[in-house]
């Protein structure tokens, strides 16, 4: 999930949830009309749980990606290693029957100097190992979003001058590829790439990956305010600037569109805003429609039979339910940096605490608690 977005981050004071907030508290009690009892905790101590999904018997799969590691968490909370493999990100997970399917990758964006790489990685019952989908030579040959403009446009030059070096006035959609989120239905794979700004999806039988739709630029209008707060100069005041967006997770909803949830290309803390989103895409001829808009830091999300959507707010809150009618937001399990969120029957899952704090050691949690209709 890095890219150019990275370097807007870089001239952004540091997150305000990373710097003010304590390590290892589990998420706070209550709902936001603090109707719902305290969520239980199923696992703590872990390192990066960005993702999670539902494995066998009551288990959950969680991916602490920057250890390369995906983990069961039994119904007793007692861990096991499913994959290690500390070289590659190991990002999102699903299963289909008994066979697990995780997305793994290495060098996206400019903080990763490893050649660019990413495949679906599937684990089957007898351990066995496949790796198919090759999603960075997708992103190399074809580069969805390679036309498409991002950053300011008709920023006067006298403006442009004051600009940061590593703040990119314009450019067009680079080659990255990092492949987040992802969602088996059928024989198909879908996969939030969050280098390549696109769905694409993997056959499961053949191993072809495909681009499925690209996601639009998510343009933002900047305050004077907001241009003193991230220290950039004031003519920027009244000026739009298309942010990237960020795919981080997708979901086939039951009335067959894809949700995927986006983040607003940095920075991703509340300093502009909620400028997140959640987009529908037509798996069959790639059609995207807005579904929900001014979404704070959505990294992961789920659906519910209803076709209500549950967002995992990284900066935000926690848990949100987005209405299937109307996108009303409630917050429905609250929670600190809340990475992923999935729901199971009458209960929802998520993982808390999912960044450490600088200088303290990782205790991301998995916490589970009743769906509260």
């Amino acid at each position: 999930m890095e890219k150019q977005r990275a370097l807007w981050a870089a001239v952004a004071a540091a997150s305000l949830l990373l710097s003010a907030s304590p390590a290892g508290h589990a998420a706070p009690a209550g709902n936001a009309a603090g109707s719902q009892s305290a969520p239980a905790v199923l696992a703590k101590g872990l390192l990066t749980p960005l993702h999670l999904s539902d494995g066998q018997d009551g288990s959950v799969l969680v991916s602490e990606e920057f250890a390369g590691q995906l983990t069961k968490i039994a119904r007793d909370g007692s861990k096991s290693v499913v994959y290690r493999n500390a070289a590659w990100d190991v990002a999102g997970s699903d299963r289909r029957g008994r066979t697990i399917y995780l997305a793994e990758s290495q060098g996206a964006g400019p903080m990763d100097p490893r050649p660019l790489a990413g495949h679906i990685r599937s684990i089957d019952s007898g351990g066995a190992h496949r790796t198919f989908g090759d999603l960075a030579a997708l992103e190399m040959k074809h580069n969805p979003d390679g036309g498409i403009s991002y950053g300011f446009k008709d920023l006067p030059a006298d403006c442009v001058a004051k600009l940061p070096k590593d703040v990119p006035v314009s450019y067009k959609g680079q080659i990255d590829s990092h492949p987040y989120g992802i969602d088996v239905y059928g024989d198909t794979i879908y996969i939030a790439d969050a280098g390549a700004n696109a769905i694409v999806s993997v056959d499961v039988e053949s191993g072809e990956a495909e681009s499925v739709a690209v996601l639009p630029a998510r343009p933002h209008t900047f305050t004077a305010a907001e241009a003193a707060a991230l220290k950039l100069p004031g003519c920027i005041a009244g000026h739009t600037y298309r942010f990237e967006p960020v795919p981080t997770d997708v979901k086939r909803g039951p009335d067959g569109w894809l949700y995927v949830s986006v983040l607003p290309g940095g920075p991703e803390d509340p300093a502009l805003g909620a400028r997140g989103a959640v987009y529908k895409v037509n798996p069959h001829n790639g059609r995207v429609k807005l579904f929900a808009d001014d979404v704070m830091s959505p990294t992961g999300l789920d659906m519910d039979d209803d076709g209500h959507v549950y967002v995992a707010s990284l900066f935000g809150k926690g848990v949100l339910r987005l209405s299937a009618h109307s996108g009303k937001q409630t917050v429905v399990l609250p929670g600190m940096l809340t990475a992923d969120v999935d729901i199971r029957g009458e209960s929802i899952y998520a993982t808390v605490n999912s960044l450490p704090a600088p200088n303290a050691a990782p205790d991301g949690r998995v916490v589970k608690a009743p769906l509260d209709d």
